[in-house]
């Protein structure tokens, strides 16, 4: 007999691609059916047959506050008794829009989204417009979104324009995209050598977080910003991930580095549907109705979506401890790991984002995180599930923790961690 969490997965994949509405929910890099979650609380899920997992998903880095915190729960569902959507301004954009510039002061202007890929799309939509160049530089293993000139990977050179990686993708279209390598500044240079005249932009991780947790290494975002200055061209940092959760300002204060355009999402949001892009007053003035470039959204600024936002945002402000606590419950888990792992595993961590590599390499880019053992992960998957800790289904993804996670739960997830590596062994 079926168990209901089977049965939805069949019944789902009837009206849906693979059952699921994003592909890692799928579980297919670790091949299981999927967990499907009822309710969440804290550092906690709940499925549909009533089990209990601890989160380190965390609605992949929304949920810094941990899953249904109270505040921000109270004004999202004041905000609800409102309506839903307006499509007008509301005083709230404002007062989001506000706190976000005061938290990161290189927003000086900014336009409310409703995801991470609508920001990055619109981001360098606008830096093209700004420098009248169409090619644009991101990097090998940095995901920046689902939109069509994004979907690319490098071509048989490595140092030329990109082809398509997902069907639909026109290769005319993705031309315009060039592949660097991350942490390889010499791969920029040779770009910008070969292109000098026509790259709008560089858009980067700060810290990469979609090939598994790669940091920045030393130099490469200073030379980053060095080198788009001196060609004219535009930074962006995509900080979806990082922004707000490496510190009040994200990555970009946490590195001291400003760049020309950021995109927010996830926490931005308060895992609520919301995303920002934005940076200098003199690039954004270009976004219509002021400007010639043109985006537009009716559910952008919801009254919802920006209520969350702002009481997570402002908890994030006003709680001078928060940062340094989360790092240091995830600095315990990453030592955890290691010691028990020892040399099978190589941990990735910057603040409370966190990956585990089943290799014996040094993970730093794209390349070398391809060296992972991705059956072994599976293996460690499964096995930390069956103990009730839910981790992101793919070795390619980050481990994220936050302020929910007390000591009780750490203490879990570690004696979780020992019985698992018994298992393995």
């Amino acid at each position: 007999m079926l168990r209901l969490t089977e049965e939805l997965f069949a019944k789902s994949k009837e009206y849906m691609p693979g059952g699921v509405n994003s592909p890692v929910r799928s579980f297919k890099a670790v091949g299981q059916t999927p967990v499907f979650v009822e309710r969440a609380k804290g550092a906690h899920i709940y499925d549909v047959e009533g089990r209990k997992y601890i989160d380190y998903v965390c609605s992949w880095g929304a949920k810094i506050l941990g899953h249904a915190d109270d505040d921000v729960i109270e004004a999202a569902t004041g905000a609800l008794k409102n309506g839903l959507s307006y499509g007008a301004p509301t005083k709230r954009e404002c007062d989001l829009a506000a706190l976000i510039r005061d938290m990161v002061p290189s927003m000086e202007m900014l336009r409310l989204v409703n995801s991470g890929t609508e920001a990055t799309m619109s981001a360098i939509r606008v830096a093209r417009g700004y420098t009248g160049r169409d090619q644009i530089v991101k990097f090998r293993g940095c995901y920046h979104g689902h939109s069509d000139g994004l979907l690319v990977k490098a071509g048989s050179g490595g140092m030329t324009s990109a082809i398509p990686d997902s069907l639909g993708v026109p290769k005319d279209y993705a031309k315009n995209t060039l592949i660097a390598e991350y942490n390889d500044l010499r791969s920029v240079e040779a770009l910008f050598e070969a292109h000098s005249d026509t790259i709008a932009c560089v858009i980067v991780e700060p810290v990469a977080a979609n090939m598994g947790v790669v940091p920045p290494a030393e130099g490469f975002l200073e030379g980053l910003r060095e080198i788009t200055k001196r060609y004219g061209a535009l930074l962006i940092f995509d900080e979806v991930i990082t922004g707000f959760r490496l510190a009040p300002g994200g990555a970009q204060q946490l590195y001291q580095i400003t760049p020309d355009l950021s995109c927010f999402g996830k926490i931005v949001g308060g895992g609520m549907p919301l995303a920002v892009y934005g940076g200098k007053k003199e690039i954004m003035e270009i976004v219509s109705p002021l400007g010639g470039v043109y985006q537009a959204g009716t559910l952008s600024g919801n009254p919802v979506a920006t209520a969350a936002g702002i009481k997570t945002l402002e908890k994030l402000r006003d709680n001078k401890t928060l940062y340094r606590s989360i790092e240091e419950k995830t600095k315990v888990l990453a030592e955890v790991l290691k010691q028990t792992f020892q040399d099978e595993v190589v941990i990735n961590r910057v603040g409370s984002l966190m990956s585990v590599f089943f290799t014996t390499y040094e993970v730093k880019d794209y390349r070398t995180a391809l060296r992972a053992d991705t059956k072994k992960y599976a293996q460690f998957f499964h096995a930390m599930l069956r103990r009730g800790i839910y981790l992101a289904p793919s070795q390619f993804e980050a481990m994220f923790v936050s302020v929910a996670h007390e000591a009780e739960v750490l203490n879990r997830t570690i004696e979780a961690i020992r019985e698992v590596k018994a298992e393995m062994n």
